[in-house]
């Protein structure tokens, strides 16, 4: 079966990066003249001349994302599960080099968690563990998803990549979507941030999504982690696996998450700095390039720059966020993988995303009508 890897390797990493540096005024202007884009466009947009058209990009985003989703915005919350994990990555804090106290939910401390999660009202909940394959594996997660999928009507998750008879099984137990990211493209470096663990593996990881996407998983979510490597560069790369991923498995929804280097114990500092400006152009690349690619934005970012992103083209946000185990009611204290920016509650956020003049979404699917 022809993977994503047969198309990864055909890009040079110097190659892109040289060209997206090379992107002139007119390759722009060229661009932004058009009504439909495509990979080359996505290059030019995300370049550093680019940015001198910010604005005409945001408000193009803007009629885009209200034509295609209208004035909504889902909202979802992560239940971080397990603290547990056997990788050594230089960037994370569930690292197994840290050392840390490591805490598994138990039956009786998942429905704690879910309880705390559903009297906020939501409806949309994002499963995440480390990766431990001895303890957090696919029977621990089917567990956990039988113990709740009553609470949710979406269910997503974020774990160690899996087989593809395994995404079937999550399929079947009611996973909605599945996230994972390639943290960085980069294959030179990749191993230097991923020392030890299955994760250190570059090309399982790279054809992860495939697994998920031949196992009929309804929405797969993509991302890197910005700051280790040069985000234009990257970028393209993961605008690249969507590409293929969407002709391939052409059923299936796409999102794409941000996920900015954020403190956390026992990290590196990030290689590359991308401020708000920078992520704001990127979000709007995205967009016009891709009109049905839904748009994540986590708590990792600060309140006014979620505050003044909802109307360019993100379609859902978390809100109230706990990133470590038991982190809403049954331990607190416990150590989060990284610190969140956004701390305000469901609530305030609820109210934030109205006034607005956009509608926050609890639910906007059930499994019944697929």
């Amino acid at each position: 079966m022809k993977t994503f890897k047969s198309i990864f390797e055909q890009y040079n990493w110097d190659e892109i990066q040289s060209r997206i540096y090379k992107t002139t005024s007119k390759d722009v202007e060229r661009t932004l003249a058009k009504t439909k884009y495509n990979l080359d466009d996505f290059l030019i947009l995300i370049s550093p001349i680019a940015q001198n058209y910010l604005e005409q990009m945001a408000q193009k985003c803007h009629e885009i994302t209200k034509k295609r989703f209208g004035k909504t915005i889902q909202m979802y919350a992560p239940l971080y599960l397990s603290n547990e994990c056997q990788n050594i990555c230089t960037y994370c804090g569930f690292s197994l080099d840290n050392k840390i106290k490591r805490k598994t939910l138990t039956d009786a401390e998942i429905k704690l968690e879910v309880e705390a999660l559903k009297n906020t009202g939501f409806d949309h909940v994002l499963l995440v563990t480390g990766e431990a394959n001895y303890t957090v594996n696919i029977n621990y997660f089917l567990n956990a998803i039988n113990l709740i999928k009553e609470n949710f009507s979406i269910i997503s998750v974020e774990v160690q990549p899996l087989s593809v008879e395994d995404y079937e099984c999550l399929h079947n137990a009611g996973v909605y979507s599945v996230l994972v990211y390639q943290e960085t493209y980069h294959q030179e470096v990749y191993k230097k941030y991923h020392t030890k663990g299955k994760k250190s593996n570059f090309d399982y990881r790279l054809e992860t999504p495939d697994r998920i996407g031949t196992a009929g998983i309804h929405k797969i979510g993509l991302g890197v982690l910005l700051g280790l490597e040069d985000w234009r560069t990257d970028s393209f790369f993961n605008a690249l696996h969507l590409d293929y991923l969407q002709k391939k498995y052409w059923q299936t929804k796409y999102s794409v998450s941000f996920p900015r280097l954020r403190p956390a114990e026992g990290i590196i500092e990030p290689n590359f700095i991308m401020d708000d400006k920078d992520l704001t152009q990127l979000i709007c690349a995205y967009r016009l390039w891709n009109e049905d690619l839904e748009i994540s934005i986590s708590t990792r970012e600060n309140e006014t720059f979620r505050n003044h992103i909802i109307p360019i083209g993100v379609t859902s946000m978390s809100a109230g966020s706990k990133t470590n185990p038991g982190g809403y009611v049954v331990d607190p204290q416990s150590l989060e993988q990284f610190e969140i920016s956004d701390e305000r509650s469901a609530e305030e956020i609820s109210n934030i995303i109205k006034n607005a003049g956009y509608e926050p979404v609890w639910k906007d699917w059930n499994k019944a009508y697929s």
